[in-house]
């Protein structure tokens, strides 16, 4: 791979909707090697070492989960095939109305959509993380989105760049 373009074009989705975070990791060390390890710590030293603000809009680009973009069919193909591995995609209508009770009551207290990586996860598994943690403090559950969000994009590199090792 040659070039800050291609590296950007590669990977900046894996923060979603933040090409931002690959511009950075790749500005900090343009020799990273390729691989999920390196481009992984590369991104997430980019991510922390954002603005809380910058932090803040990465974890407002994150779609509702079994949210409107969801029924709409407006998500990102990472989000739709992450939420469908849960079975986000197949919710009878009482569960939908409960994610979308969560979502409103999250949103309300902290400003961002919840924020979970959702594979190997069940929706009960979703929804019982969902209900303990808009008990959090909002400095508690900005930092677990936050760290939710570095998983997110190691799940990804993963299936990006295969023999990637388990985090």
């Amino acid at each position: 791979m040659s070039g800050k373009q291609d590296f950007v074009s590669r990977f900046g989705g894996i923060f979603e909707h933040s090409p931002w975070v690959a511009e950075r990791a790749y500005d900090a060390r343009p020799d990273m090697p390729i691989t999920a390890e390196d481009v992984h710590a590369g991104m997430v030293v980019a991510f922390r070492n954002a603005t809380e603000t910058e932090r803040l809009d990465v974890l407002r680009a994150h779609p509702d989960l079994a949210g409107k973009l969801a029924v709409a069919g407006e998500l990102t193909e990472d989000s739709k095939a992450e939420q469908a591995s849960a079975g986000l995609d197949r919710l009878s209508a009482a569960e939908h109305a409960r994610f979308t009770e969560l979502n409103a009551a999250y949103m309300e207290k902290f400003g961002f959509p919840f924020i979970i990586a959702v594979k190997g996860l069940t929706k009960d598994d979703i929804l019982e993380a969902f209900q303990s943690r808009v008990g959090n403090t909002p400095h508690q559950e900005f930092e677990t989105a936050a760290a939710q969000v570095e998983k997110i994009a190691w799940l990804r590199l993963q299936s990006l760049l295969p023999g990637a090792q388990n985090a």
